[in-house]
């Protein structure tokens, strides 16, 4: 029998989520969203937890994104739009979860896999990690206002404009650089530097701790504008149709800019 493509565990004080599809480099599917969804959820309803951890399952990634296979019915910008609040839904209870949250990152993290790993409150990582939304050169999409937003506040606009229109992979060392990421460690060493992030969180006062998280969160989303003109437009263009039919394929992309 396959495992799930979603492992939900607890030791303690810790819950962990383990994204799960290691062949598919940890690739999002609705399934696995949902069930992100649940453990925030579980999180937040048992007092025992203290700290939600994220992982990937092997050695190539935390997550490579949205399994694209989902965006193969996509014709209308309406869908592009759902297909975003879909995601914020998810994006935004983890950025909510009450306990901090720490996500364990090495090889690509990449398209929702970043967004994962930015509402997180701590990333620790190691030098094969590889931060970006590469879409420029894959998928012609965008993102939503909410995901913009959460790359500049972290990254601020330089950065992030550097990110998107060169289609950038920031590796572990420029992440921390950047103060996106919280510890750089030693291939070997995540599970360890992890283990002691997460020991000295639990030794730290809870309410200080979400008080910190919630002021973060509702100052960054206190000046967040609507954006879904934008992700219509895109998400309805020919580009962005080719572009996912291409994908399966195999095939080049000529960019029409429509």
């Amino acid at each position: 029998m396959d495992e799930p493509e979603l492992l939900v565990t607890q030791d303690g004080g810790v819950l962990t989520v383990t994204f799960n599809r290691p062949r598919q480099r940890n690739a999002m599917t609705w399934g696995m969203y949902e069930g992100l969804h649940e453990a925030c959820e579980k999180a937040d309803a048992d007092d025992d937890v203290r700290v939600l951890v994220l992982k990937g399952a092997g050695d190539k990634a935390f997550v490579a994104g949205t399994d694209i296979g989902q965006f193969a019915d996509f014709r209308e910008g309406s869908e592009g739009v759902a297909y975003e609040e879909k995601i914020a839904r998810i994006v935004n209870r983890l950025e909510d979860v009450d306990v901090p949250t720490v996500a364990a990152i090495r090889g690509f993290c990449v398209g929702g896999g970043l967004g994962i790993a930015s509402v997180c409150d701590l990333r620790i990582a190691t030098p094969s990690a590889r931060f970006g939304i590469p879409i420029a050169r894959t998928l012609g999409n965008c993102l939503s206002m909410n995901n913009y937003s959460l790359l500049l506040n972290h990254l601020g606009p330089a950065r992030t404009l550097d990110m998107l229109l060169r289609a950038r992979l920031f590796t572990g060392e420029e992440a921390a650089a950047a103060g996106f990421v919280a510890e750089l460690c030693a291939e070997e060493d995540l599970d360890t530097a992890t283990d002691a992030v997460v020991t000295t969180l639990l030794g730290h006062a809870p309410l200080s701790m979400w008080a910190a998280k919630e002021a973060v969160r509702r100052i960054r989303r206190a000046t967040l504008p609507d954006g879904d003109d934008i992700v219509s437009r895109v998400f309805a263009s020919e580009d962005f149709h080719s572009a996912v039919a291409a994908f399966a394929t195999k095939q080049p992309v000529v960019w029409q800019g429509r």
